[in-house]
């Protein structure tokens, strides 16, 4: 029975370490609010524009735009929401088709397929949000798959918002500086920073109160864990895949000694 419920409180530990959406984002509340935002004010004020959310992996980019979406879904419902991971894609053209696909727009092919979503897109309709994750995935020779991404909002009657995911800080600078010669042509910038220890401390903790009982792992761990995973990248599923471990090794460690305890009443 012991070992029962002792076992439960680490399944739960390391069910709480998971890198899933947490209903609150520790240290990225200016960040939400910047997202948040910028989909009233195009999305749902019918402005076509466009976004380029930059940060090291782990910093919370994916998490906090999946958790804008779920807390605004009933004021997005009346425009379409469409989310592609570039990493999914086979080469950065292959963006085209799998949009077209999820627009229900039948696939074309070569030119013909850039020029029916443009048009698709300055049609009459609800406003179309696009999310690219991974955005890095699409650079190209002369950049032209972002380029023709980024110029879709500035069409005339336009009415796509798109939001870019990268890794890389510069991806703007460097692969769209041409957009930049247009009036409203440079894409608004959101940086996400890498978390520091004392965010990263708190991340941890409050993943780990959801565990009724006895604290699994001790406060002075995770600010260890915190420190050191703060001095390397910021990266919050570091942190977390680490605890997870740690978390691991204690419940073997237990089981262990529990399958060596002698039971209760002399029994053998």
């Amino acid at each position: 029975q012991l070992f029962r419920q002792e076992g439960t409180c680490y399944q739960q530990a390391k069910q709480a370490l998971h890198a899933a959406v947490p209903d609150r984002l520790q240290g990225r509340e200016q960040e939400t609010g910047i997202l948040r935002q910028f989909l009233r004010e195009h999305v749902l004020g019918r402005r076509p524009g466009s976004l380029y959310v930059s940060g090291a992996p782990g910093t919370g980019k994916t998490a906090c735009l999946n958790r804008v979406l779920l807390d605004c879904k009933d004021e997005l419902a009346g425009s379409r929401t469409v989310v592609l991971n570039c990493m999914a894609l086979g080469s950065p053209q292959s963006v085209f088709p799998a949009l077209a696909q999820h627009l229900g727009l039948p696939v074309a092919t070569g030119r013909e397929r850039v020029r029916s979503l443009e048009k698709h897109l300055t049609a009459r309709g609800p406003m179309v949000l696009l999310v690219l994750d991974e955005l890095d995935q699409l650079e190209s020779k002369g950049q032209d798959v972002l380029y023709t991404l980024f110029e879709w909002p500035q069409l005339p009657s336009s009415r796509l918002v798109l939001v870019g995911l990268a890794n890389a800080l510069d991806l703007t600078d460097r692969s769209l500086a041409r957009l930049g010669a247009h009036p409203a042509g440079s894409p608004q910038l959101l940086h996400f920073p890498p978390y520091t220890k004392e965010q990263l401390t708190r991340i941890l903790q409050e993943r780990l109160g959801q565990v009724a009982g006895d604290p699994v792992l001790d406060s002075a761990a995770l600010q260890f864990c915190a420190r050191k995973v703060s001095a390397v990248s910021g990266d919050a599923r570091k942190a977390l895949d680490i605890c997870r471990r740690a978390v691991e090794v204690v419940e073997l460690e237990v089981r262990g000694q529990t399958l060596l305890k002698p039971l209760p009443g002399g029994e053998s």
